[in-house]
């Protein structure tokens, strides 16, 4: 299961919205299932783990706050030692798949085992910090596509960045720094508007959606959700 972040939680439209793990799976290659909060461990025995980011690499997300099962994202671009890119599911929106969008480390070791996550339906850095276990790296790094399928949930590729909007010449001037967490990193959310953001495609009505949602989520829909993700994976 991939509870929703950002800067809002949202509870699920239905029972069969995509999850970020068969989502992960498939786009990676890594054959690990059930929940994401799980993956970490199972590795151990079948694939490297570390925390440097690769291309194709899994991170993987530590239960935090409404991400109560954790979460997996696909590593798709390095951009420098602090920044990368990812293509995850079931992230800002119930079920949504974003690809190739900008996740940041924060942590004070720069080990990657905090970071923050672009957040589509307003443009900016999700304002939560993430507590990540680090990245688990395929036998064979390879981005592969991924084609809806009923089976594993209802989706909707809500963010598709153009990844040259990331390269830092066309970044505001706080998301350029190489080798340091930038400086916005724990305050505010709003990413400084000295540059046009990458622009998104997204469906209107979900980001209506998204933005009056409730943020908080009832025990019975958090234990429905676990039901079914356990189906799934």
């Amino acid at each position: 299961m991939c509870l929703l972040s950002g800067l809002s939680a949202a509870p699920l439209w239905g029972a069969t919205a995509l999850q970020c793990v068969p989502y992960a799976r498939i786009v990676s290659g890594v054959e690990i299932r059930g929940d994401a909060l799980t993956w970490w461990d199972q590795a151990a025995a079948q694939y490297k783990r570390g925390q440097k980011p690769k291309k194709g690499a899994v991170l993987a997300f530590r239960p935090a706050g409404p991400m109560t099962l954790g979460h997996v994202a696909v590593v798709s671009r390095l951009l420098d030692d602090r920044r990368v890119l990812i293509r995850h599911a079931n992230w800002s929106v119930p079920g949504a798949i974003e690809e190739d969008v900008l996740a940041i480390d924060v942590s004070d070791a720069g080990d990657w085992s905090q970071v923050r996550v672009w957040h589509s339906p307003t443009g900016q850095m999700g304002a939560r910090t993430n507590p990540t276990f680090g990245f688990i790296y395929p036998a064979k790094a390879k981005l592969r596509e991924f084609t809806p399928d009923p089976a594993l949930g209802s989706s909707v590729r809500f963010a598709r960045v153009d990844r040259d909007q990331w390269d830092e010449e066309r970044l505001p001037a706080a998301m350029a720094t190489r080798g340091a967490a930038p400086a916005y990193a724990r305050g505010p959310a709003t990413l400084p508007q000295r540059k046009p953001v990458p622009k998104l495609e997204a469906d209107p009505f979900i980001v209506e959606y998204a933005d009056s949602a409730p943020s908080q989520r009832t025990l019975s829909a958090i234990i429905a959700d676990v039901k079914r993700e356990t189906r799934l994976n």
